[in-house]
């Protein structure tokens, strides 16, 4: 709880409730905590006692992001932690080179932490700090199958047991530019599967993962159109940005794309081109809170779907869920719970408040805690941290010994 010299206390009352002004509040030290299976966690302490977590990481670049939160920390030491837009505007502007992966992933769990205290310090949770609730609960998916799509019918039905009815899995594995029909029929094979078993019961979306090429790319979403998948995530890389509208003009299959863009500048260009159906920014790449209330509202404006990427550990899911509250355009949310990366840790096991993100019928409810609504088990947090491996993702290659998108 803050020190009651944190608040000067009016006498102005409004509806019963005493208003509250704040004073100065100072941020005081950053600590980052690497931990299993591939997360990184941020606590922004203050001289009030309040503190926040956020979750700044790049899957397999966790040290660079690291370095990156530590050099823009001189930034925010001595500073008042709700000046957030101030804060932000810092971080970005405050250096000539900008954006990117390791300094928006940086500046984003920074931001998470920093709205966390926000909200701690008014006794609210973030999303009536946005604005308040547009939906009362929020249609979630999970991860089946692997980096290699396999074993996927058993995974949808063990999360079928629990309420769960979307899902999302890999589409093919390592594909050349050009590849042969046997690759194609195998990756339409699997989708086909799936339909024939569980029918309309389930929804499913399919994630292109970057490894295709747009040539190839043109064929397997003709291929997989009669199987009415939910959307095709990352049908080629954004830097191939502009084939997006080209592939959505050649098929009826709702397109996704997001989680490799860092900032609305980017998206920007992607909207104005048209062709994404979905965007998916991650709330631990690109900038945060902050930056992706902003994406979503110009993707609302372009009547694109929200739908954040989310992978990775339970601060940033809490932050993509305060996001997805007051969002009217926000369709799915992402979390890892079961995911093949999760190895060593799963989604809940550095949390307290493990029943805030129970799942209901295939949905989560608004986090009601004050701040981004999750509570940490630090202890835990601190043991795990001190035995920690790099997570890197596997590097493949063609046949050929030429490398290939993972």
């Amino acid at each position: 709880m803050p020190k009651e010299s944190y608040f000067k206390r009016s006498k102005a009352h409004y509806t019963g409730r005493v208003f509250i002004i704040l004073a100065a509040m100072k941020i005081t030290k950053l600590t980052l905590y690497r931990v299993p299976p591939r997360w990184m966690f941020l606590k922004i302490e203050t001289d009030e006692g309040i503190t926040g977590w956020g979750e700044p990481v790049i899957e397999g670049r966790a040290r660079t992001v690291e370095a990156a939160v530590n050099e823009l920390s001189e930034y925010l030491v001595g500073q008042d932690p709700l000046r957030i837009n101030d804060l932000w505007q810092v971080m970005y502007r405050g250096g000539f080179y900008r954006g990117g992966a390791i300094l928006m992933s940086a500046i984003a769990g920074i931001d998470q932490a920093l709205w966390d205290i926000k909200g701690k310090a008014l006794g609210v949770p973030v999303y009536q700090l946005l604005g308040g609730l547009v939906r009362d609960r929020m249609k979630m998916y999970s991860w089946v199958g692997g980096d290699r799509p396999a074993d996927v019918i058993d995974g949808i039905n063990t999360l079928r047991e629990i309420g769960i009815n979307t899902f999302k899995m890999n589409g093919t594995e390592e594909l050349g530019i050009i590849d042969t029909a046997a690759a194609v029929d195998a990756a339409v094979s699997r989708v086909a599967q799936i339909r024939d078993t569980f029918g309309n019961a389930i929804e499913f979306g399919i994630d292109f993962h970057g490894r295709v090429a747009a040539p190839m790319a043109k064929v397997l979403l003709r291929e997989l159109e009669p199987y009415r998948p939910l959307f095709v995530e990352e049908p080629v890389l954004a830097e191939q940005a502009e084939y997006y509208p080209r592939l959505a003009d050649s098929t009826a299959i709702p397109l996704a794309a997001g989680e490799r863009m860092y900032s609305r500048f980017e998206f920007k260009h992607v909207f104005q081109r048209g062709g994404i159906a979905i965007v998916q920014p991650d709330l631990s790449h690109a900038g945060g809170i902050t930056e992706c209330v902003k994406i979503a509202a110009m993707a609302e404006a372009y009547d694109v779907a929200l739908a954040p990427h989310c992978p990775l550990g339970p601060v940033a899911l809490a932050a993509c869920l305060q996001v997805d509250f007051v969002s009217h355009n926000a369709v799915l949310q992402e979390q890892s719970m079961g995911i093949h990366y999760n190895r060593g840790a799963e989604l809940l096991d550095y949390v307290v408040n493990k029943e805030d993100f129970q799942i209901i019928d295939g949905y989560f409810a608004p986090l009601p805690k004050p701040g981004l609504g999750v509570v940490v088990d630090e202890e835990r947090i601190v043991a795990a941290s001190m035995n920690v491996t790099d997570w890197r993702n596997p590097l493949w290659r063609h046949p050929d010994g030429s490398v290939a998108e993972w």
